[in-house]
């Protein structure tokens, strides 16, 4: 009896994984894809029906470090100049006939998102999570309101205030540049950093912050030394969040940013060449943009099941 329940048990297990497997397969498509096209080579990438066979080429990502000028119909460059060019220049000559002139934009567009998401996200962690504590001890006179307040902040279409923070920006000059996209990312995740960081700084006992008092730490103190080591936790997990969402942002960055701000998002969708759209380009700067947020995700990811729960299970 034993020996068949053991073996039903195994056999939900394995699909179970199985069922995990297709899942993740599913959702992984697009991903798959987006890599798959990066690595073809020019010639195949409109081609119609989709060819999945191919000897794949890293021309595409060449072509996105780069800004390149086709040669003139009947212009070629002779055997020996060829042979005299540097690998990549000799590939992307023989895969789309161009030359190439310049590095391009997207190492400055991904230093700009760089930039901006982890500055916003330094200072929206730093405040949110002084915020959260006020918010966890003090008795303040209408916290709940005040805590619906910040939440409806967050319930507000940023499109509703496009227009308005347009105008407020370039009031104050703070269109197209680093410090203006850094305090609008901020100020949107603030009151999500609140609600989140107020869940865990709820489960940390208040017993361990009276007995350091009663030692003679003084409320920062508290804060610093038995506060936040507890918080870890929720302070990784909401990095997390608040990273994701600063750095998939485009339609404020689109809007705010024209030249030296600009970031990934809102420069990829515009890879317009002389030779037509360069999905394999997009494809190819699109998976460079998405390995920051998975890297960073992989590394916390302990921490999500915690974040995602908002500080709702309790020790």
């Amino acid at each position: 009896m034993a020996q068949i329940i053991d073996k039903k048990q195994k056999i939900i297990r394995a699909l179970l994984i199985f069922l995990i497997c297709v899942i993740t397969f599913i959702y992984l498509i697009p991903l798959l894809f987006v890599l798959h096209t990066s690595f073809k080579p020019w010639e195949h990438i409109r081609d119609y029906p989709p060819k999945f066979l191919f000897k794949p080429t890293i021309a595409s990502y060449i072509r996105i470090f780069t800004s390149r000028t086709p040669l003139p119909p009947g212009v070629a460059f002779s055997e020996e100049e060829v042979a005299n060019m540097k690998w990549y220049e000799r590939l992307i000559y023989k895969d789309t006939n161009e030359e190439i002139v310049r590095q391009g934009d997207l190492p400055r567009r991904y230093l700009n998102s760089i930039i901006i998401v982890i500055g916003s996200t330094l200072i929206t962690i730093f405040i949110g999570t002084l915020a959260a504590y006020g918010f966890s001890r003090g008795k303040l006179k209408g916290r709940d309101d005040w805590l619906f307040f910040i939440l409806t902040t967050r319930m507000l279409p940023p499109v509703v205030v496009v227009i308005p923070v347009f105008l407020m920006f370039r009031a104050l000059n703070l269109t197209d540049t680093h410090i203006g996209l850094i305090l609008l990312y901020t100020v949107f995740n603030v009151s999500f950093t609140v609600w989140v960081m107020k869940g865990f700084i709820d489960e940390i006992p208040i017993e361990y912050e009276e007995a350091a008092m009663v030692d003679g730490y003084t409320r920062f103190q508290v804060f610093r030394k038995i506060v936040v080591p507890q918080a870890t936790t929720g302070i990784a997990a909401t990095s997390v969040f608040c990273f994701i969402f600063a750095w998939n942002e485009y339609a404020f960055a689109f809007l705010l940013s024209r030249k030296y701000a600009q970031t990934v998002p809102a420069w990829l969708p515009y890879q317009m060449g002389v030779l037509g759209y360069d999905w394999g380009a997009a494809a190819a700067g699109t998976f460079l943009f998405l390995l920051p947020a998975m890297v960073f995700t992989i590394i916390l990811r302990k921490h999500l099941v915690r974040g995602i729960t908002f500080g709702a299970i309790r020790k």
